[in-house]
């Protein structure tokens, strides 16, 4: 019998979910007591060692996965989620190379910023520490299992692990070479584990206990992280929607606004990060939009317009009050003239979902108002909306993108995963 087996055998002998989850609560709380005490060094090694045991498990974990593709073609999920569900060697590899990256990352923990003199004499700081546990509830991909196990253990937190049905053995193959990792160097294994049971129950116990569970990170599907966001009684990291905008101005560029509008949409489409709506100001709408449609009609773009663009570019659908607040995640892009900043702010402030929203300009002045007054996890001038991602931005890697504006704003690496606490130096000091 495989190991895939003899653990989904396991899944079958959870009678009690509440009880269940209870215990990984208690275990989580307790290895991450023992995290705050492991080094950097202790924490890379960790990563290592699960990097080259999932080096030395790939034809299981293959095996492990083609359980799930084959129970997914049954089930019938479209050609789009098996392929997000699809773990091959390069797949493989990538995971394999991601934890290497990781723990090349500077470690946050420890780090003590603003160290001053009060006039006391003491000295008073910031300390970056773990947030403590971190509940993580996933759809379809299993490469966020080790993203996910990856960043948690770099940063010091111990993490609960959620991922959907249908990756089940995939993921169960994967958290076991965590496991083997977490064990050569000596760290405790409830330092990442693994839901085992796909009762949803467990999802509902997960987000409930802020006695165990710190912080909770949802990553899948609207309609998944809106259930967490309502349910959960503790915090949640997260965003909705990625509804993101370029507006191009009077004075762009208008081979700049052209590079950026088409990379902002085909780069890729089913992101959060990809532009959704674009906005025109109207004095050069009639010179940009026929370059632009021309690009976007060759990439198989459908162009849904207002009346002014439609009357330009006539091939455009019209645009509905919903194509407005609609994030596509597909080759479908909303098209509307405006008048001047004024209108496209008012459009993003209505519309958007403050995920990345961008201006393209030759206007300083713009550039600075829309900086200041579009309020969105990232804001850019002169710049792709795809450049909103970890990686793009020098984390090294995400977990996530946040909308909420506490703790965590936009991308979210490893400095997010942490929180900070005040640390006083004294020789002596007492209070007069």
């Amino acid at each position: 019998m495989t190991a895939q087996a003899n653990a989904n055998d396991a899944i079958t002998q959870v009678a009690d979910v509440d009880a269940y989850m209870t215990q990984l609560g208690q275990s989580a709380r307790d290895a991450a007591t023992q995290l705050r005490r492991a080094s950097t060094a202790v924490k890379n090694q960790a990563l290592l060692a699960v990097a080259a045991h999932l080096l030395a498990a790939r034809e299981v974990i293959k095996a492990a996965n083609a359980q799930d593709l084959e129970r997914g073609r049954d089930k019938g999920l479209d050609a789009a989620l098996l392929d997000r569900l699809a773990l091959n060697d390069a797949r493989i590899d990538a995971m394999i190379e991601g934890l290497h990256q990781v723990a090349a990352l500077p470690d946050p923990v420890g780090e003590i910023d603003g160290l001053h003199t009060l006039p006391s004499g003491i000295e008073l700081g910031q300390m970056r520490v773990p947030l403590g546990v971190i509940g993580i509830i996933y759809e379809s991909r299993p490469n966020v299992t080790l993203d996910a196990a990856s960043l948690c253990l770099k940063s010091g937190n111990a993490c609960i692990l959620r991922g959907g049905s249908e990756a089940n053995a995939s993921n169960i193959a994967l958290s076991e070479c965590i496991t083997k990792g977490l064990a050569d160097v000596g760290l405790p294994a409830a330092a990442v584990q693994m839901v085992k049971t796909t009762d949803r129950a467990a999802v509902g116990r997960l987000i409930a206990m802020p006695e165990y569970v710190d912080v909770i990170i949802p990553r899948g599907g609207k309609s998944l992280i809106e259930r967490i966001s309502a349910d959960a009684r503790v915090p949640v990291i997260k965003h909705l929607d990625g509804i993101c905008h370029v507006y191009v101005d009077a004075s762009a560029d208008l081979d700049k606004a052209e590079a950026i509008a088409i990379n902002a949409k085909t780069h890729r489409y089913g992101v959060c990060n990809a532009m959704e709506t674009l906005l025109v100001d109207e004095p050069i709408a009639a010179q940009l939009l026929p370059r632009l449609a021309e690009v976007y009609f060759e990439h198989g773009v459908e162009l849904r317009g207002c009346e002014r663009a439609r009357a330009i570019v006539p091939q455009m659908n019209a645009a509905s009050d919903e194509d407005w607040a609609t994030e596509y995640l597909a080759p479908i892009l909303s098209i509307r003239i405006v008048d001047g900043i004024e209108e496209a702010m008012a459009h993003i402030e209505r519309y958007s979902s403050r995920h990345t929203d961008a201006i393209v300009t030759e206007s300083y002045t713009l550039a600075r108002r829309f900086l200041a007054e579009v309020d969105s996890s990232s804001v850019m001038v002169n710049a792709s909306t795809r450049f909103a991602d970890g990686f793009e931005y020098g984390l090294g890697a995400e977990i996530g993108i946040s909308t909420d504006r506490l703790h965590v704003r936009g991308p979210v690496g490893l400095e997010g995963l942490t929180t900070r606490k005040y640390v006083v130096l004294g020789d002596g000091q007492i209070r007069q």
